[in-house]
């Protein structure tokens, strides 16, 4: 039997051996004199042995209680030095257990991820408003009423579109937090149904004929900043996002084969966009070659030769023109764009919403859609510049259903 007694006499002996007390924990003495803990046990028809400690840093004592365990986690169906090395990976996140640190984790993976630096701005700015409540407390103990009191407190304020949105983004980390095993569920879930769903806003464009030839008119009297004037006569015929057009680099245009490509993480879909460029657009770029070609960015801002305008630029020069908030704004070009083309009849849909950068989440169908509709799209684009000089001049404009043009540019494209 182990005693010890027993201990102290092998401790005493200088050749190796094993000394047990029968229930499969024993004392391995080396020829050195070191002195280990060992356990032999039995899981799923195998012979294992796992460690204990040193002796006599763990006590007798201490060991049988570590052998307690270990034959409770068999009974539990575990392997013991399987949830070992389990136990050994998760141990240093187990540690980082707060709301705050597993929200600053995810935050990072993000960032791995390529999230653009705006989207991480966003969701920081969000994450502020739950850390002085629930920041530090365990993410694993924090409850729904908890939560929600954060939310409560951003309602309270008027902002409903927030509050809805940082419950969304609590419920991500929350997930994070399941799969990095330092919670078990997500809480943010319960709160479904709790907060003031915001009404739906749409923002603000001009949809009809007329009243785009108006803007277009009033877009081509601007005399601000060229950089801004440039922008804003680029807007409407290629009608990507805000982001997407002040973020333009000369590097992503490919001007013999007329076609710019924005990069994958500077796009909402996170997949690259591709936009044919019709001999429009061509003109548009030539003008300001000469004042940006020699920077990184087409539309720097003002005095800032590696940055580009700032977002509100081009909002600021429709209230400047006349177009209040409630009117048109920089995202209402891709409205006009889309209303005004399916009006058109002739346009297959899935054409138009490819061309808008809204992408197929089914991978096969996206890259079966890619294939399919991008010489209609190079069609669209050319056709879709002609219009907009048509509303420009104030020509009389049919609508109806068209048969789709026969041909395409001459020169070859290929797919986007």
């Amino acid at each position: 039997m182990l005693t010890d007694l027993a201990v102290r006499k092998a401790v005493a002996r200088e050749k190796p051996y094993k000394m047990s007390d029968g229930g499969g924990l024993y004392m391995l003495v080396t020829k050195a004199g070191q002195r280990y803990w060992r356990m032999d046990y039995r899981f799923a028809g195998r012979r294992s042995t796992i460690a204990l400690g040193v002796y006599p840093e763990v006590s007798l004592a201490e060991a049988r209680v570590k052998r307690k365990e270990i034959k409770q986690q068999i009974a539990e169906g575990f392997d013991p030095a399987a949830k070992r090395k389990i136990d050994k990976i998760t141990g240093p996140l187990a540690n980082a257990n707060t709301f705050s640190a597993v929200a600053e984790e995810w935050l990072d993976k993000a960032e791995r991820e390529g999230r653009a630096k705006v989207t991480l701005r966003k969701l920081r700015w969000l994450l502020d408003f739950a850390h002085p409540i629930i920041g530090l407390r365990k993410i694993s103990d924090i409850k729904a009423p908890e939560l929600l009191a954060v939310l409560r407190m951003v309602e309270k304020r008027g902002h409903y579109e927030t509050a809805r949105r940082l419950r969304s983004t609590c419920g991500q980390v929350f997930r994070y937090a399941i799969a990095t095993g330092r919670a078990d569920r997500d809480i943010s879930a319960d709160l479904r149904g709790a907060i003031t769903v915001p009404k739906v806003t749409h923002r603000a464009a001009i949809v009809d004929p007329k009243e785009a030839g108006v803007l277009l008119r009033a877009i081509d009297a601007y005399s601000g900043y060229p950089i801004t004037h440039t922008a804003l006569r680029m807007a409407p015929h290629v009608f990507v996002r805000p982001g997407e057009l002040r973020q333009a680099e000369w590097s992503e245009f490919d001007f013999d084969k007329l076609i710019w490509t924005i990069p994958a993480e500077k796009t909402k879909m996170r997949k690259p966009h591709r936009v044919p460029l019709t001999r429009q657009v061509l003109a548009i770029i030539d003008d300001i070659r000469e004042i940006s070609g020699f920077r990184r960015f087409l539309f720097p801002a003002q005095g800032k030769r590696d940055r580009p305008m700032c977002e509100n630029t081009i909002n600021l020069a429709l209230r400047r023109m006349g177009f209040d908030g409630k009117t048109m704004t920089a995202h209402g070009f891709r409205a006009m764009a889309s209303t005004l083309l399916n009006e058109q009849g002739r346009w297959n849909p899935d054409a138009i919403e490819r061309q808008l950068g809204h992408s197929e989440r089914d991978d096969v169908r996206r890259a079966y859609a890619r294939g399919k509709h991008w010489e209609e799209r190079v069609a669209m684009m050319i056709n879709w510049s002609d219009y907009l000089d048509q509303l420009r001049s104030g020509a009389k404009i049919l609508h109806g259903h068209f048969r789709k043009p026969r041909a395409v540019l001459t020169k070859t494209q290929p797919s986007g």
